[in-house]
């Protein structure tokens, strides 16, 4: 890992979307808050959906998202791609483009701010890179470092992605493997290979741009991105009250070092967080523990979960592939059952 400037891992008690409040208690605190009418307001805080959408004119909507966290890695620039690809990615979830960046800081300010420039240089590359324009930001001081994006997109109205609208039938395709919350918690854990960690790093700085814009042209009917409430989570999220979702447990691409430390019980707080909100809702006693963790792990820029038409899944993937080799269809989505979450 080049570029050490600090040890960032020591400055925070947790990194990446593994910091996120649980679903469960989001969910409540969300309830019962002022609901402000807006027609244009396609998409707001009232769906779990990834993003806001708000409608331009006839033919163009508005995409805005945050997202920031602690570190999860201690090289400061990687850092800085990682929290850009994890913002970036909301955009692309809702079929979007991305248009503008906002950069979110908290530093410390016994810190050395050389650790922070490199953080900016990685978001601005990450920026660059999905073709939108950095255009400013706020910082604050505060006790742990902190970095993200607030991000700005544009999308054709009619071609809105929600991330609760699938059809029965459809295959799910997953674009990136699971497991690089494992991975990060063994890194604290002075446990995890170096081989490992560069696996993981490498798959949550890859932007889901590319995974995206493969998208277009089939018949997609929902997609998210699978972040810190883990695959099971957001799939419950994409059920929605209509549908169930069925998972291929033996299909799920996944980091093997992590499934080796998942055995271990090298775990997370957030996974555990995930598990509780899935009580009920997914039976998943009868897998390998270590699966189960992997489907509850809180991946911070995890891969696009995507719902495609059957007869279009195979060549989607096929085409996803050629930047994302680790995408495979993992599930369907299938009539309402009294399980939400269903294994086959």
């Amino acid at each position: 890992m080049e570029r050490k400037l600090n040890a960032l891992l020591e400055s925070c008690t947790s990194g990446g979307c593994g910091a996120k409040i649980s679903p469960g208690t989001l969910s409540q605190l969300l309830t019962g808050l002022p609901v402000l009418r807006d027609d244009n307001l396609l998409v707001g805080y009232g769906s779990s959906d990834d993003a806001a959408v708000y409608r331009l004119d006839d033919r163009r909507s508005l995409v805005m998202t945050v997202d920031f966290f602690p570190p999860m890695v201690d090289d400061a620039r990687i850092f800085g791609k990682i929290a850009a690809a994890n913002a970036l990615s909301d955009v692309y979830a809702m079929g979007g483009r991305p248009l503008t960046a906002l950069n979110l800081v908290c530093f410390p300010q016994a810190m050395d701010t050389a650790v922070l420039k490199e953080i900016l240089v990685g978001g601005a590359e990450k920026v660059m890179e999905a073709g939108a324009v950095l255009s400013g930001g706020h910082s604050i001081y505060d006790k742990e470092p902190k970095y993200g994006l607030s991000v700005t997109g544009i999308v054709d109205t009619d071609k809105i992605i929600r991330n609760d609208t699938p059809r029965v039938s459809d295959k799910l395709i997953l674009t990136k493997p699971l497991g690089v919350g494992i991975i990060m918690a063994a890194l604290r854990g002075e446990a995890a290979s170096m081989e490992a960690v560069r696996k993981a790093t490498a798959s949550m700085e890859r932007l889901n741009k590319y995974a995206a814009e493969k998208m277009a042209g089939h018949s997609v009917s929902a997609c998210t991105d699978v972040t810190g409430f883990g695959l099971l989570a957001h799939a419950l999220e994409m059920a929605g009250d209509a549908v169930s979702v069925v998972v291929y447990p033996d299909e799920l691409p996944y980091f093997d070092e992590a499934y080796r430390y998942a055995g271990e019980y090298l775990l997370t707080a957030a996974g555990q967080r995930n598990r509780n909100h899935l009580a009920g809702k997914a039976d998943v006693e009868r897998l390998p523990f270590a699966l189960q963790e992997l489907m509850f792990d809180p991946q911070t820029s995890g891969g696009l979960l995507i719902s495609v038409a059957a007869g279009e899944a195979e060549d989607l993937l096929s085409a996803i592939r050629a930047d994302d080799p680790s995408a495979q269809i993992i599930g369907e989505i299938a009539e309402r059952d009294k399980d939400i979450i269903l294994f086959r």
